[in-house]
């Protein structure tokens, strides 16, 4: 079980609250990127040298957490990229919209480069695998496989919660074993229950409020946002034990319930 370092801004109170458990900053830049898959890339601009040019990317991501590029040498970031292999991928949390600011984000820089031959066939399989659509282009003589050396990674988790990331951590982290099915659980719970959630918040966050929304959650626990009497505050609940799929993370939150309504 591992905790984050996270950093406020102006925060003095912060310190006295409990450390509540929840994943590594290296933990969640790698889960992000591993959901995220389409993210903006900005490569050093040959047009305008020194100033950053930026793409809509999709990417695919190997074992190691390296973005995969499947990119035309037609494409203006491509031939930035042939002649500068220097440049970043900044990810967003999915459906962030509704508060953009206070979303996840990771921005990874390193170099970018053509995936030797050898490792061709792996980097095509990943990618078509991620878009299938992608198989009427793949072929064409000016596509070719890009793959991205991390050097550096930079996370923000939210309003005030934000970190550098060594690119060896990134690289050995694995993305949280809830990834793929944390927003049916978010949505889920959202929909059908609310006093399930301000329950859960008073009895574990040691919050009052009149509405509950879960953001996020993980192997450790998740994210709310509160409506009280002060404005709309932020809360993480950890979970009474790690869980590491869906069935165990409901079996979670209904000892946690039932435990809630004892107590009051």
């Amino acid at each position: 079980m591992s905790s984050s370092s996270t950093r406020k801004h102006a925060s003095t109170s912060a310190a006295k609250q409990p450390e509540i458990p929840e994943p590594s900053f290296s933990e969640r830049a790698r889960t992000l990127v591993y959901v995220g898959r389409i993210g903006s890339l900005s490569t050093v601009s040959r047009k305008q040298p020194g100033f950053p040019f930026g793409s809509v990317m999709p990417y695919g991501l190997d074992t190691r957490g390296r973005p995969i590029f499947l990119i035309s040498t037609m494409a203006m970031h491509t031939q930035n990229l042939e002649a500068d292999p220097r440049a970043s991928l900044l990810v967003t949390q999915p459906d962030a919209s509704g508060d953009p600011l206070g979303a996840s984000r990771v921005t990874l820089v390193g170099n970018v480069f053509t995936v030797p031959k050898p490792e061709i066939a792996d980097a095509r399989k990943l990618y078509l695998d991620c878009y299938a659509n992608s198989r009427y282009w793949v072929d064409f003589e000016d596509f070719s496989f890009y793959r991205m050396d991390v050097v550096d990674v930079y996370y923000v988790g939210g309003f005030g919660v934000m970190g550098w990331v060594q690119a060896s951590d990134y690289d050995q982290a694995q993305p949280d074993p809830l990834a793929d099915h944390a927003a049916g659980i978010i949505e889920h719970m959202n929909a059908d229950h609310k006093d399930a959630l301000v329950l859960l918040s008073r009895t574990f966050a040691g919050i009052e409020s009149q509405e509950a929304a879960m953001t996020s959650i993980d192997r450790l626990g998740f994210h709310v946002r509160l409506k009280t009497r002060d404005g709309m505050k932020g809360a993480r609940v950890a979970f009474l034990r790690e869980v590491i799929n869906p069935g165990e993370a409901r079996k979670a939150l209904v000892e946690m319930v039932q435990k809630a309504r004892t107590e009051h």
